[in-house]
């Protein structure tokens, strides 16, 4: 059985449960609802929520009242510290939405704090908004169902840019360079079935990745 750290809102767990359904030897370990001893996971996943709280930004908020109302700061801590630990063991890495803000953070990149156009309710759920690729990237999607307002500004070292919004150049995936697998990207593909290959990588990952001794 291989571990998958993360923590994931309540609401997204219809989302991800067929999703998971797929991997029987995959546990998802979710730290909203338990304690997730770091030491015996095998990967991590970073999903959506609120913004990050102000005290987690590298950056100057000169107009705080762009944040969610609703930050989340002890999630903010969690997802900080399972971050630096996937990073420093190699663990795979698999950040969407506000985790591929926390990702980029937490290894030194900023955020645009309030970002136009890009939050309508039909992006959601639909793939709508059209992406230019990278041509190397593993993964390329034409339409995504991207729906954030805030997005990459800096983007932090050691990260390589795969898809950019088409209309506006907006980060949507990136990679980490330099590290076992870490993807991430500003859309929902636990959303949609065209998005399967994503979770499969992840996945693969985690199955394929060396045991180490005594990790369950």
């Amino acid at each position: 059985m291989r571990n998958v750290a993360t923590w994931m809102q309540s609401k997204d767990e219809k989302w991800f449960r067929p999703v998971f359904a797929k991997y029987p030897d995959v546990r998802v370990c979710d730290a909203r609802s338990k304690n997730v001893p770091l030491e015996e996971m095998n990967g991590l996943l970073l999903t959506g929520g609120p913004d990050i709280a102000q005290e987690f930004l590298r950056q100057p908020v000169p107009d705080p009242s762009v944040l969610d109302k609703d930050t989340d700061p002890e999630r903010d801590r969690w997802e900080f510290e399972a971050t630096r630990d996937a990073l420093a063991r190699g663990l795979p890495i698999f950040a969407i939405c506000k985790g591929l803000q926390v990702l980029n953070v937490v290894l030194g990149g900023t955020l645009k704090l309030d970002t136009k156009g890009h939050n309508l309710p039909e992006q959601k759920n639909h793939d709508i908004q059209p992406l230019r690729n990278e041509r190397g990237a593993a993964h390329r999607f034409e339409m995504v169902n991207s729906s954030h307002h805030q997005a990459i500004d800096r983007l932090a070292k050691g990260c390589e840019v795969e898809s950019w919004c088409a209309t506006d150049d907006i980060i949507e995936q990136i990679r980490l360079r330099d590290h076992p697998f870490a993807l991430a990207v500003q859309y929902h593909p636990e959303r949609g079935k065209i998005y399967n290959e994503l979770f499969d990588d992840f996945i693969s990952r985690i199955e394929n990745s060396k045991k180490e001794p005594g990790r369950k």
